[in-house]
């Protein structure tokens, strides 16, 4: 429980304060989502939720708008994808990386959707244009790489746990 709530207050504090800096053409990755899928496909169905719910959560009381929307999207991908991880073979990263693209889609359609019932003044064209489709490419590399960096800190532990002690 503590690594989950290390990575969600590490990734929504990044996300504050690091993600301007990463901006590309005015897009932003969304950290917290991506943590929040790998922690799912890694730990089911539950903690997927949860901590979708609390990076949506600190996200939301961060950004000053509607409290709850990003957090119930979250939650709810978080949720569906470490159920599909117990379902699917998502421990390639073949399947790890266009799920991420196709979740942030899909969780950029959804926060839409909520937002609509507050009435929010966009329309569905410019802001799949302008933002979630820039966001879910961005999340793509950014989860691609996190990956690679993942495989090569195992790949470097594993080495350093076979090699025999010297005399």
């Amino acid at each position: 429980m503590k690594w989950l709530l290390l990575l969600t207050l590490g990734g929504s504090v990044a996300q504050s304060s690091l993600v301007q800096a990463l901006s590309v053409g005015g897009a932003t990755p969304d950290l917290p989502f991506i943590l929040t899928v790998f922690w799912a496909l890694r730990r089911g169905p539950e903690a997927g939720c949860v901590a979708g719910f609390f990076a949506g959560l600190l996200q939301d009381v961060a950004a000053g708008g509607l409290v709850g929307v990003q957090a119930l999207t979250k939650a709810l991908a978080g949720f569906s994808l470490g159920l599909a991880g117990g379902r699917l073979w998502v421990a390639n990263p073949l399947v790890q990386v266009p799920g991420l693209v196709a979740l942030t889609l899909a969780e950029g359609l959804l926060r839409f959707g909520l937002l609509q019932l507050f009435h929010y003044p966009a329309s569905l064209g410019a802001l799949l244009v302008e933002v979630i489709l820039p966001q879910a490419l961005y999340n793509g590399v950014l989860g691609a790489a996190c990956i690679v960096a993942m495989f090569g800190l195992e790949a470097a532990r594993a080495h350093a746990t076979f090699r025999a002690p010297r005399r």
